[in-house]
């Protein structure tokens, strides 16, 4: 159920009308997603901060509730709103289940809380109290009548005490009992209270929607021998190298039946000779559709078999769904009405102009059988959740429309509530944002292309602390098939070093395009572009797996740090610190006492070094004191004083430190040592 529909039938909560008329007024809410047509994301674990502005004409005081509760739970948990000035209240709950959550808001003008406040002032100002007495009385005597028997008549003591025959000045003072206060102020008076006027959703993800590490690899390259197309089992056989360098989900691009007409040759050359083994995104052939696998890669019992041993080495498997064919594909004979045809009758083949695509031909998703399509297009990925797949990277979701993909989400969502999408949308930021609301629990994003201090300084500030962050969680991938930027290019393999760190600090979640990255494959098409040499869509490759030249090492230890750290495992902690030498950044996340400061040279050819300045108190330590600062990577430990410490750091032993913040104790037998 949308959060629109959800709106709807929650009759409890209307806006106002005459009849039910309130002098308060609340608004501005956060988070909300457009009013509250989509929801805010969380994991398990993770709180929901909810503010707003609710203020009244006037001067009474206010009482304000979050109520919250599972959506299958027909009873509201209420929880008091703090104010925080200037009219602006705050209170949260936390997620305990994979459940989605369903939260709004009340508020009222609180009598009590009014008279409370008034009589402390007349008391300081040395007035007559007697009438306020007789009138605290009566609000108590009134509060007392909605609350449980021991309650009750604690509060009914209490308020003949103040409307009694003692001295005014006792009296007064014995108003003023805050525990009693207290305990009336949890039964208030809530005439005149006002609901807001919308229900709004927080959808509850799977933690890997949060955190997560990926690593992307072709099948038919990680083969036994020279010249052969690798299979399934080929994957197999290598899961402990993926294994080995700690990551948690292996996805593969499109492993279905490649079409031959218009196939693509090497280097996405028209020229396609008979061994060319053409580009996985050209889908589908005599052998079968988006629910078959190519042959040459093996049979679903070798998928099943794959999928069960990435589970036993800890990975989990995702798919690439690209809902587009080959004009080999027999949807193009089965149901010619879901495409577009040229005016000469044939069928129109994918543009981008101008570039063209001739061995892929679009689905026509404004077509007039078009439900019947978007029915189909749910059963491509109901067939692979059968299999046992809940990860699902969507091959350019933003040429498709994004009503289509809010329908479609949350229709596998409601047979299968633990499926994770991530949109390979590289569009307009809008777009980008949009697809997320729409459902996408991860997004590809414009990470590959920030690369000094001021464009990652901006952006990640734009993602983490901004509305944004609500709906759009950033998947930041350091390449990808189509894009080897010319950082990674002219940067040698200290740049692929730089980039992977970044990746795995900077963000909770991301992934790498292998074994091309930790290789350091860094060779271009040509000039001025991000297409691979040789590009591994169009060919088979051989990959030197023992090269001493590899990565794989330093992404191991990452991934363990990344693991052994809550404080990397989500991104709205993040924050940037000052370093007086533009080719440094230096950023923190925390988790509690789980403290992690990167500090990463951005210059892939040179050494460079500045000082930090860092404030100890704002980490929880004392700035008169020591403090280590134990480097991840490397293992080295450093002591700091106070707020500005020096660093540096050379692009070809180890372009970055990730330190872990450890704090100065003293033992009962008066040792010093580092927690």
């Amino acid at each position: 159920m949308s959060p629109r529909a959800v709106a709807a039938q929650e009759s409890g909560f209307k806006r106002q009308t005459a009849a039910n008329f309130s002098r308060v007024v609340i608004e501005n809410v956060a988070p909300e997603i457009e009013e509250g047509a989509f929801p805010v994301k969380r994991v398990p674990g993770e709180a929901v901060r909810v503010e707003a502005d609710i203020f009244a004409d006037g001067h009474d005081e206010l009482s304000a509730a979050l109520l919250y509760r599972p959506r299958s739970e027909p009873k509201w948990i209420e929880v008091p709103m703090r104010p925080l000035g200037n009219d602006r209240w705050r209170a949260e709950f936390a997620v305990t289940g994979r459940e989605d959550y369903l939260y709004t808001l009340k508020a009222w003008v609180d009598p009590l809380r009014t008279w409370l406040r008034d009589l402390k002032k007349r008391i300081e100002a040395a007035q007559d109290v007697a009438a306020d007495l007789r009138i605290g009385a009566t609000l108590i005597e009134a509060a007392s009548k909605r609350a449980p028997a021991q309650d009750a008549r604690r509060l009914r003591a209490w308020a003949a005490e103040i409307s009694g025959e003692g001295e005014i000045k006792n009296r007064a003072q014995i108003a003023l009992d805050a525990d009693l206060g207290e305990l009336a102020a949890r039964f208030p008076s809530k005439r005149g209270c006002v609901s807001y006027g919308r229900v709004l959703e927080a959808r509850v993800d799977r933690e890997k929607a949060r955190f997560s590490s990926w690593y992307e690899l072709f099948p038919r390259s990680w083969n036994a021998g020279p010249g052969r197309h690798g299979n399934l089992r080929d994957v197999i056989d290598r899961l402990p190298y993926i294994a080995h360098m700690g990551f948690d989900v292996l996805y593969l691009p499109p492993i279905h039946p490649i079409g031959r007409t218009r196939r693509k040759g090497k280097n996405n050359s028209l020229d396609c000779k008979p061994e060319d083994p053409g580009s996985p995104w050209a889908i589908g052939s005599a052998e079968g559709g988006h629910c078959s696998i190519h042959p040459q890669l093996g049979t679903l019992e070798d998928f099943q078999t794959l999928f069960r041993k990435a589970q036993e080495q800890g990975l989990e498997l995702a798919l690439d769904i690209a809902l587009q064919c080959s004009p080999d594909h027999p949807y193009l004979k089965e149901h010619p009405e879901w495409f577009r045809r040229r005016p000469d009758g044939t069928f129109q083949c994918a543009e981008n102009p101008p570039k063209k695509y001739e061995d892929i031909t679009p689905f026509n998703f404004e077509c007039e059988k078009r439900m019947e399509l978007w029915q189909e297009m749910k059963n491509i990925f109901l067939y692979w959740a059968a299999q046992g797949i809940r990860i699902f990277r969507v091959d350019n979701p933003h040429t498709k429309p994004l009503r289509f993909w809010e329908w479609l989400i949350a229709e596998v969502r409601r047979e299968h509530p633990d499926s994770i999408f991530l949109s390979e949308a590289f569009t307009r930021p809008k777009v980008m944002y949009r697809l997320a609301k729409a459902g996408f629990n991860q997004s590809y994003n414009y990470f590959p292309w920030r690369n000094n201090k001021k464009e990652l300084t901006d952006y990640f500030t734009e993602l983490t602390q901004t509305p944004i962050r609500e709906f759009f969680r950033p998947n930041l991938w350091t390449n990808t098939p189509d894009i080897l930027t010319e950082y990674l290019q002219y940067g040698g393999r200290p740049a692929f070093m730089i980039r992977v760190v970044l990746a795995g600090t900077l963000g909770a979640s991301y992934g790498i395009y292998g074994p091309a990255f930790e290789l350091c494959e860094g060779r271009a098409k040509g000039p001025g572009q991000e297409e691979y040499l040789d590009s591994e869509k169009y060919e088979l490759r051989r990959w030197d797996f023992e090269s001493p030249h590899s990565l794989k090492d330093l992404i191991a230890r990452l991934n363990r740090v990344r693991r052994g750290n809550p404080a990397l495992q989500s991104d709205w902690s993040l924050r940037f610190h000052r370093v007086d030498n533009d080719q440094l950044l230096c950023y923190s996340k925390r988790s509690g006492d789980n403290v992690i400061l990167a500090v990463v040279n951005l210059d892939p050819r040179h050494q460079q070094s500045g000082w930090i300045d860092l404030s100890p108190e704002e980490f929880g330590l004392d700035g008169q004191q020591p403090y280590q600062m134990h480097d991840l990577l490397t293992d080295a430990r450093y002591l700091w004083r106070g707020p500005r410490n020096y660093v540096e750091l050379s692009p070809e032993v180890c372009p970055a430190h990730i330190f872990r913040l450890r704090r100065r104790v003293r033992s009962e037998h008066d040792f010093d040592y580092f927690l």
